[in-house]
């Protein structure tokens, strides 16, 4: 649908903390708002500057798109480089930041792949650093660019194929192929190439809904029959059993330098809000001491309410590394209650006894205060494991990370018969997809099968 109706706001100036300002470019088409984010001040005055002339030159603007026909139907002559760099703007602002990350790495792998046979094309290596350190993420793009990877900048930007191209079948089933290897050349791993594959459609998916594509081309690819199979649930071989993952806690304690505060004994009460209570990493990272509802006696409750993902300091919007997000697969601000069996209950009020607190009341911290990095407690994990397992058990996946703590909680609550909503509600899964992901470790099935099979064989 089309319309003449357009307004154009001013320039929204966005300042996040320890960040550069980006800038948006706002207006109204037949009563939908639109909106894109650029890196600069100038690319913005630009945007704006064009939607000024269409208006005034009474061009009609595609509702759907927001943009007038001059400036869709010059979208296909973009290059590639510069749509993928359009399509981060608009999705920077809403992603996470675990999120931003996996984007402008998917793009920054199939980005290479998409260009013209050139000569003097440099190094992948050489082509990915300039399009991660400046080119893709929109905080680097104004910065100055080494003289070494001034050639391959340059080179990308001269060689990258005209999106209108980007539709045909050879130049897709390249991309695809791109996608599913490593920078060694050898495969990806089958999430990996998942993952990666997803963003590039969802950018083509956008360059469809701006018209600068008639289709999505990768609809009409047949992707290579031999796909690796993705494990979608747990595997029952990491799960540990009560004692198990006592003795590992108490491992944990030891780890450290002798005869001082180790970093092991600050993080026993970590690792057992995993198991005990089914937390996921970030959301134990984000546990504060008014979360926490710990009686002297009998069962305790935690509120969660934060999430506290790493992420890496490019990506959030703080410079943190640690990304602020409110739960795993619930609304903003939506909190999350899950009640604590006595025996955490102790463990926790140990802690804050003995560790104290963060100033913002965090229960884990690092000697410097800060949020515990993953680093820090796999390295922790991985020499309790040493310590706790046999030396086949050690070299066995199980509890092979963290994570699988949790894992551990989520059998033994299904397998000790609560029923699969409330374990689901603790756990914060949906019904369907806590089933899914755990069929695997319920135990009885098992039994339960042979028997009607020896039952049938008997009666055949």
């Amino acid at each position: 649908m089309k319309s003449r109706a357009v307004r154009v706001w001013d320039i929204r100036v966005n300042k996040g903390a320890s960040k550069k300002k980006t800038y948006t470019v706002r207006w109204i088409v037949g009563g939908r708002e639109k909106s894109r984010n650029f890196a600069t001040r100038a690319l913005a005055d630009n945007h704006r500057s064009d939607l000024m002339q269409a208006i005034n030159r009474g061009e009609a603007f595609d509702t759907t798109t927001g943009l007038p026909d001059s400036m869709v139907q010059s979208m296909g002559a973009v290059s590639w480089l510069e749509f993928v760099q359009a399509y981060i703007d608009m999705k920077w602002p809403g992603a996470a930041a675990k999120s931003r990350g996996s984007m402008v790495d998917a793009l920054a792998t199939v980005t290479p792949v998409l260009v013209r046979e050139q000569a003097g094309r440099p190094a992948v290596d050489e082509l990915r650093r300039v399009l991660l350190d400046h080119l893709l993420p929109p905080g680097v793009r104004d910065r100055d660019v080494p003289a070494e990877l001034g050639p391959a900048l340059r080179w990308l930007r001269r060689a990258s194929l005209p999106v209108s191209e980007i539709s045909e079948a050879a130049v897709v089933r390249a991309a695809l192929d791109g996608l599913a290897l490593r920078l060694d050349g050898r495969p990806a791993a089958p999430t990996t190439v998942r993952r990666k594959r997803s963003v590039f459609y969802n950018v083509l998916q956008y360059a469809v809904e701006l018209e600068a594509l008639a289709f999505n081309p990768v609809d009409k690819i047949r992707v290579r029959a031999q796909r690796a199979t993705i494990a979608e649930s747990v595997d029952r071989r990491v799960v540990v059993n009560g004692r198990q993952a006592r003795e590992l806690l108490t491992a944990v304690s030891y780890v450290g330098e002798r005869g001082r505060v180790g970093r092991g004994e600050r993080l026993v009460a970590f690792f057992a809000c995993l198991y005990f209570a089914a937390l996921r990493p970030s959301e134990a990272l984000a546990l504060r001491e008014q979360d926490c509802h710990l009686p002297a006696t009998g069962w305790g409750r935690l509120t969660l309410v934060d999430n506290r993902p790493q992420a890496g300091k490019r990506w959030t919007d703080s410079g943190e590394v640690h990304d602020r997000r409110g739960l795993k697969h619930r609304a903003a601000a939506e909190s999350r209650v899950v009640p604590i069996p006595p025996e955490l209950v102790g463990i926790l009020r140990r802690h804050v006894d003995r560790f104290g607190v963060a100033d913002d009341g965090r229960l884990f911290r690092s000697d410097k205060g800060n949020v515990v990095a993953a680093s820090t407690y796999s390295r922790v994990w991985k020499a309790a494991r040493e310590l706790a397992l046999t030396p086949v058990q050690v070299a066995s996946p199980l509890a092979g990370r963290p994570y699988d703590l949790r894992h551990a909680a989520v059998s033994l609550w299904l397998n000790s018969g609560v029923p699969a909503t409330n374990v689901a509600a603790r756990a914060g899964h949906s019904v369907d997809v806590l089933l899914k992901v755990y069929a695997k470790c319920i135990d009885g099935q098992e039994a339960a099968v042979n028997e009607r099979i020896d039952h049938a064989l008997r009666r055949s």
